[in-house]
């Protein structure tokens, strides 16, 4: 039985990127040795897009309010892409320190984790 997921994201800066997540999510995180912090991701869920171009993968960040979690990590002083609107939901991009960009979108399609 699957109980998980886990992402891998590599970067220029594997340690600032560590401890930028650690902060952004909020969620607990756990030392699996060595220095490698592996943080809890929020729920999640995953989708399979059709492809004319080589198989690639994405990850990105879900909110319910993406104005308001723009502003607020303004703030915090983090990089955020403008939102555009994609019909799909609201997308930005927020700047990871190692030079990095994950996906954050308020979505508009019904949420896989929410109950139907």
């Amino acid at each position: 039985m699957i109980t998980g997921a886990h992402v891998i994201l590599y970067s220029a800066d594997a340690d600032a990127d560590r401890a930028f997540l650690r902060d952004l999510l909020g969620t607990r995180t756990v030392d699996a040795g060595g220095g490698w912090t592996i943080a809890a991701l929020p729920p999640a869920e995953v989708a399979v897009h059709p492809t004319d171009e080589a198989p690639s993968h994405e990850l990105y960040l879900m909110c319910d309010d993406v104005e308001a979690t723009t502003a607020d990590l303004r703030r915090r002083g983090i990089v955020v892409d403008p939102v555009t609107d994609q019909g799909w939901g609201l997308l930005t991009g927020v700047r990871l320190p190692g030079g990095g960009t994950l996906g954050l979108y308020e979505p508009r399609h019904p949420v896989a984790t929410e109950p139907g």
